[in-house]
């Protein structure tokens, strides 16, 4: 990671934990009051091919099924209703902000694999965590949705793993590998202000839809 990325990384951090932290509190304020269950969810990522860390989230399901993994159709009666909302507007990773202050992560970069699809693709995720991992990237915004209606159908863990593995985990990392070929701090930049738009426009269709 260049001095620049990582300085801009935690500039951009400490300063984003100070102005939204009324807005963490109040998150974590209406997770506990909703259904009184832990705030967080906490689990090992990879930074590199052996270097796991502590990847934090806001909790978006029940307390029975919180350790899934993929987002499928198994799990879909299983987020909360406030979990609904925060995935939507992905307020459930502003907790990733101390991950990206301590070094875990950046703002920019492939999306931290589980120990396990490094273990299984160890020739992919070589290549792909010589660069820092990231809460946004070109593989998130490029096939985020394309990964969603992949998995949407999926009826088990299992077949959700396999269908992961087998068509989502290549193509990503080839878009990964294409940001590490373009990195820049002008490129992250883009990508970063792409996420917040995306999200925007996002938003915006949905309400001219629904106000029909």
């Amino acid at each position: 990671m260049s001095i620049s990325k990582r300085l801009m990384d935690v500039m951009l951090s400490s300063l984003l934990i100070v102005v939204l932290s009324p807005v963490a509190l109040v998150i974590a304020g209406v997770i506990k009051l909703s259904d009184g269950g832990d705030v967080f969810y906490v689990a090992e990522r990879m930074r590199a091919v052996n270097v796991p860390f502590q990847f934090w989230k806001f909790r978006t399901m029940r307390l029975a099924e919180a350790e899934a993994v993929l987002s499928g159709g198994h799990t879909a009666g299983r987020v909360t209703r406030v979990g609904r909302f925060l995935r939507r507007t992905r307020l459930d990773e502003l907790p990733q902000l101390i991950n990206i202050l301590r070094g875990d992560i950046s703002f920019v970069g492939p999306r931290p694999p589980l120990r396990r699809y490094v273990e299984m693709c160890p020739d992919v995720y070589s290549e792909v965590l010589r660069t820092r991992p990231g809460v946004t990237g070109l593989a998130t915004l490029a096939y985020h949705r394309r990964e969603e209606a992949l998995l949407a159908p999926c009826q088990t863990a299992e077949e959700a793993e396999t269908i992961y593995v087998r068509s989502c985990i290549p193509v990503k990392a080839r878009l990964d590998l294409i940001y590490a070929r373009e990195q820049s701090f002008c490129y992250d930049v883009q990508l970063m202000v792409a996420t917040v738009f995306k999200r925007v426009r996002l938003r915006a269709r949905r309400g001219r839809f629904s106000s029909r």
